[in-house]
């Protein structure tokens, strides 16, 4: 999946392109800021390597942003059970590709419909058109929610139910600026808080009961 990101933004970068090419003649002040937004977009569908930290039991950041929310939450979609949660807001200049926080196995992964309201207003993780993902492995289960914010209207999944994913591995997108959850076991250690800045794939965000996920595997 690796440079799969651009290939998102190939219809949005052509329409920019033709219309630069049409205007660098006749209309070249007007070229000079469809050139910027062409660079614009580039930017934004950028996709860097990302090495995850050593320790098979420390859960990455599914995304790169700001975190704004640890707390606790009732989730009834799909673990049906309480977790812990950790939220991050996405703005228009955070790399937006999403990672897997863990090794293990896709076992659902659903969209669900809903409004755009701004990813920073708390109601958009429950109002918002999402798309809820769940990884299981050798060091336990753990729930990714990608959630659209007022600019972002499109998720984009890469992965599919049954795939085995590496810790840090690219499992899909969400276009533009944007808000993504990870739900994880209560025993789990949180390591960051609010206000810290992560990056997808990279960041240690938590440490799983290895003790516990020996159990259940």
């Amino acid at each position: 999946m690796e440079h799969r990101a651009l290939g998102e933004a190939k219809w949005i970068l052509a329409a920019i392109a033709a219309a630069w090419a049409l205007t660098v003649f006749f209309f070249p002040l007007l070229s000079i800021f469809l050139a910027l937004a062409l660079l614009s977009v580039i930017y934004f569908f950028r996709d860097p390597q990302r090495v995850p930290p050593p320790g098979e039991n420390i859960a990455v950041s599914p995304a790169d942003g700001l975190v704004t929310t640890v707390d606790e939450v009732e989730e009834d979609e799909f673990l049906k059970t309480k977790l812990r949660r950790i939220g991050i807001f996405l703005s228009v200049l955070d790399v937006h590709v999403n990672r897997a926080p863990l090794a293990g196995e896709v076992l659902h992964s659903e969209p669900k419909p809903g409004r755009y309201l701004d990813a920073r207003n708390p109601l958009s993780s429950s109002l918002n058109a999402s798309r809820s993902w769940v990884f299981s492995g050798r060091t336990g289960t753990v729930m990714v929610r990608q959630i659209t914010g007022a600019i972002a209207r499109r998720i984009c999944p890469w992965a599919v139910v049954g795939d085995k994913l590496s810790r840090g591995e690219r499992f899909g997108m969400i276009r533009f600026g944007s808000r993504t959850e990870l739900l994880l076991p209560l025993d789990a250690e949180i390591l960051v808080q609010p206000g810290d800045r992560v990056r997808g794939g990279e960041t240690p965000v938590a440490r799983m009961s290895l003790e516990k996920a020996h159990e259940e595997f």
